[in-house]
């Protein structure tokens, strides 16, 4: 149903730029003789614009509430309005007209709208509904589409990209309040108001019933047009959970209002938006954009495929770029692919196509030997001969920058070239089986660092900032803010803040130490060697685009999805106050099979501090202290507190929940809204 409607191809960019016949030249001097200056008899001539009665202006906009108005009309309609703005006073006549329409389709369509809502709870199939009410929603020239093309329109109109006209013809200031104007109408309007309910209404219902998804397929276009009206109030990121005391006091502007919609209306309808774009991925390239600004809500197979289109859209298919041969020998494929690849330029290797040869070995490289060539790099560049990361202390086979690489003087430009191989095997399409510390994950996508990340990396030092925060430390430590810093026996202090050394810690100033003393721990002391890590990765990756991600999102992005054996898995767990018979530990299983594989991995991640499963198996599971088995112990507290793990260890810390329902959905919610525990607030 999605492909038959017009506006689905005039969602993308409908209109030309303008040709180079339309642009006004002056006349080149004739002979190449450069005039001293315009003739004193002849005056300057100015193009003066057309007088167009309003009522003819009006009836432009006619054309898109008409009986049918197909992509090929609207995109030509969407032209004429262009150049007719150029014209004054034109723009405020087409905003109020479409604003008009806009109100008088919408009206058309709420009542509709709740009849359908009440229809989809009682229809017995989505067949039988489709016969009962979706005929007013389904034909190509319904009330839906039509209000669709007009809040598109008033899209474009107030668009400098696309309404590109002679800047003399537009006052800017009357043109921010007339759009102010038509926003507070779109946020303010009863009608709109019912309008974005009673969709609302259909898609939970939709929702409820969990087999008609057609249906909302089918109501596509009036998803389309409420995220066209978000998008025309300047979004900003998600927001705070958390508002100002007095925020009560004033009105919200109508952007706040039209950010609280939107955010409210994607995270309630989070499952169905998400299907919407699985069946048809190319409406991340449309109006459905927009939910890149709320990227929690998408969901991780529809974030890469976005991710990986917009990736490959930015590229300048005009220039050719040579190919990368690489000929290299095996043991030293780290060293001879640096050598090779030191002197080209980002976009040599970003769009270069790899031609890899191992010395010695024959074989042409049909993209077999480029896939062999990314996995011998991720496990050279972790070579402790080159000194460039550790182990963290949880697991052998994840990593964190090493703060003393510089005892190898070409560490940066190391890190660097790994940032470049890692993009590049972003933008191939490739995995890597490499797998890094969560705070360099974080520092990735710009975000700060919790205490939590601190665990995998020294566990004793984690419970020791624990306990600081737990307890009254008036008169028990004599912490200052500062850091010992041992380089090669070589102790030196550092200050977490200006004169940090003299400066004690206490009750009352404890939480922002312990956020310092975990920032410098884990970012500050390797800051040149993460820098020289991001500015090779971003020479491939922009970080707008990596940002929609998470950072658990973000190793699997980077080192693919594993496959988990959930039997395996089971048959390799301990149970500690818990019995496999338990009711819990049986929903718990139960659970972990109705998660997908990006749910599982998430779980695994959340226990054990990284989505890899070892090669033989969950008996093999790496903790401290070597192999350590994936285990659950009850926890005694309350049975309304989300799940903790503890990474080290591989445990699972599980309230003694009382439903199989109320165990999912914490869990649930723990592996995938809950990583920010000991956060700073």
């Amino acid at each position: 149903a999605a492909e038959d409607v017009p506006m689905q191809e005039a969602s993308v960019e409908t209109t030309a730029e303008p040709s180079s016949s339309e642009t006004v030249t002056a006349p080149a001097p004739v002979d190449n003789e450069q005039p001293e200056g315009p003739p004193a008899d002849k005056k300057k001539r100015e193009l003066e614009p057309p007088e167009i009665p309003d009522e003819n202006i009006r009836l432009v906009i006619k054309i898109l509430a008409g009986r049918e108005c197909p992509s090929k009309t609207f995109s030509d309609t969407i032209d004429i309005i262009r150049h007719l703005t150029a014209i004054p006073g034109t723009r405020e006549i087409f905003g109020k007209e479409l604003i008009v329409r806009a109100q008088e389709l919408g009206e058309s369509i709420v009542t509709d709208l709740g009849d359908l809502a009440s229809q989809i709870d009682s229809a017995k199939t989505g067949v039988e509904l489709q016969g009962m009410a979706l005929a007013k929603f389904s034909s190509s020239g319904s009330q839906q589409r039509k209000l669709l093309q007009v809040l598109i329109a008033l899209d474009h109109l107030f668009d400098p990209k696309r309404m590109q006209v002679q800047q003399a013809t537009i006052d800017s200031s009357a043109d921010s309040k007339l759009k102010e104007d038509i926003l507070t109408t779109l946020s303010e309007s009863k009608t709109f108001e019912g309008l974005w309910n009673n969709l609302s209404l259909c898609l939970a219902a939709i929702r409820r019933r969990g087999n008609m998804i057609t249906v909302a397929t089918i109501l596509l276009p009036l998803i389309e047009s409420l995220f066209v009206v978000c998008r025309n109030s300047a979004l900003k990121e998600t927001p705070a959970v958390v508002a100002a005391p007095d925020a009560t006091v004033s009105t919200p502007p109508p952007e706040a209002r039209m950010d609280g919609l939107f955010f409210t209306f994607t995270d309630d309808h989070r499952k169905i938006l998400n299907e919407l774009i699985r069946n048809n991925p190319k409406l991340m390239n449309g109006n459905l954009s927009i939910l890149a600004r709320n990227s929690k809500v998408l969901e991780f197979d529809n974030k890469r495929s976005y991710f990986s289109r917009k990736l490959h859209t930015r590229e300048d298919r005009t220039v050719s770029h040579p190919s990368l041969t690489l000929n290299v020998r095996r043991d030293q494929v780290f060293m001879d692919s640096y050598k090779a690849l030191y002197y080209k330029s980002p976009n040599e290797i970003k769009h270069g196509k790899l031609n890899i040869r191992f010395n010695g070995e024959e074989g042409i490289d049909a993209g077999g030997v480029s896939r062999e060539w990314f996995a011998v790099m991720a496990r050279q560049m972790f070579n402790p001969d080159y000194a460039l990361f550790n182990p963290v202390a949880s697991d052998r086979t994840t990593f964190h920058p090493n703060r003393l690489s510089d005892i190898n003087t070409e560490h940066l430009s190391f890190f660097k070239f790994i940032g470049r191989v890692i993009g590049k095997a972003l933008y191939e399409n490739r995995v890597l089986d490499c797998h890094f510390s969560r705070a360099v994950y974080r520092r990735i996508l710009g975000k700060s660092v919790s205490l939590k990340d601190m665990e995998t990396l020294d566990l004793d030092y984690y419970r020791s900032l624990v306990w600081i925060l737990e307890n009254d430390i008036t008169d028990v430590t004599f912490e200052t803010f500062s850091v010992e810093v041992d380089r090669f026996g070589v102790v030196t202090t550092d200050d977490l803040i200006p004169n940090g050394r003299d400066i004690a810690v206490t009750e009352d100033n404890k939480q922002e130490y312990v956020r310092l003393v975990v920032e410098h721990r884990l970012i500050k002391s390797v800051e040149g060697q993460l820098d020289a890590f991001l500015g090779g990765f971003h020479d491939i990756i922009p970080a707008e685009l990596v940002s929609i991600f998470n950072e658990q999102e973000l190793e699997l992005l980077i080192s693919g999805l594993p496959e988990i054996d959930v039997d395996d898995w089971k048959n390799n767990t301990e149970y500690h106050n818990y019995q496999a018979t338990s009711p819990q530990i049986q929903w718990l299983w139960r659970a972990i099979k109705s998660f997908d594989p990006e749910e599982r991995a998430k779980l695994l991640q959340f226990v054990t501090g990284t989505s890899k499963v070892p090669l033989n198996g969950f008996k093999e599971l790496e903790g401290m202290n070597g192999f350590a088995k994936f285990n659950i112990h009850r926890d005694y507290s309350s049975k309304e507190k989300l799940p903790t793990s503890h990474t080290c260890f591989n445990q699972l810390d599980l309230p003694e929940y009382e439903s199989y329902e109320h165990l999912r959905q914490q869990l649930y919610t723990a592996i995938t809204a809950g990583s920010e525990y000991f956060g700073f607030a």
